[in-house]
């Protein structure tokens, strides 16, 4: 495995950059775009998502950075949420719904093995601090 200089280099942060473009794309659709709360209340979700990894991964602590990355997760579901909101208001189709939330999915599947690789570790850490 590559060692990781920059949050550029995580998996998780470049799969939401994706999901963040993906729901822009979405909300310039012209009926989408009318509804400011709604479109804003989405892409700040999306922006969220990246932004906590990244901010995450500066924090200086393992624990830290899996609080920033458990925000991150939350955000991910609150699009997914918002999702339905806008295929019920007829903003997006099915299909724009099922690709934007399997995104959203994978990007939590991530950030959730980014939180399990980060608690091994601080546990391999503490266990060499005892002995």
């Amino acid at each position: 495995m590559a060692k990781i200089e920059r949050f550029e280099d995580l998996q998780s942060w470049q799969k939401a950059r994706q999901l963040v473009n993906l729901i822009y794309d979405l909300t310039v659709h012209p009926k989408f775009a009318k509804d400011f709360r709604l479109s804003g209340q989405i892409q700040d979700a999306a922006g969220s998502v990246m932004h906590n990894i990244a901010e995450g991964f500066d924090a200086g602590t393992n624990l830290e950075f899996i609080r920033f990355l458990k925000i991150a997760r939350r955000s991910a579901s609150e699009i997914q949420s918002e999702l339905y909101l806008a295929l019920d208001r007829n903003y997006i189709n099915q299909e724009e719904l099922n690709s934007a939330y399997a995104l959203a999915t994978e990007t939590k599947r991530l950030i959730n093995g980014m939180i399990a690789y980060l608690r091994k570790f601080a546990t391999k850490q503490r266990n060499r601090q005892t002995t």
